[in-house]
This record gives structure tokens, sequence and C-alpha cells, in this order.
């Protein structure tokens, strides 16, 4: 049986979803959150855990709150 997703790993997808809809490369984004590219592309492929700060970040960002991003996860 596969293990399901982390919830690092669907944040991430969301977050990868949500900029792609704007048409947003990982720069932007990270540059509108004030976050490195790097770690930005790790939050998307779920390889790094983010703090409550960067959710908040990552959402006003993206124009949209934090929470509304987790929810969208299920986490």
């Amino acid at each position: 049986m596969p293990k399901p997703p982390s919830p690092q790993r669907l944040f991430g997808e969301v977050v990868r979803a949500e900029r792609t809809k704007l048409g947003w490369s990982q720069d932007e984004l990270a540059h509108r959150a004030g976050l490195n590219r790097v770690y930005m592309g790790e939050v998307e492929r779920g390889e790094k855990a983010v703090s409550i700060e960067t959710i908040a970040k990552v959402g006003a960002a993206l124009k949209m709150k934090g929470g509304d991003l987790l929810l969208k996860a299920g986490v």
C-alpha cells in the first residue's frame, strides 16, 4: 500500500498550483514572498517543512490567507 503524501508535499502542490494560475515563475513568487528561490522550489516539492511565518508570507504573496492554502491542501 503506497504511503500517503506528507502535509508538506500537499502544501507544496497547492502553492505550485496557485503560482501557476497566476503565471508566475518560482523566482517571481519567491521575490514577492521575500524568500530564496531555491527554498521556494524545495517548498513546492515538499522537501521542506515550513513555519507559520513562511505560510503567511507565501499566502500574502499569492493574495490569499495562509490558512486558505492549508485548507486547499487538506492539512
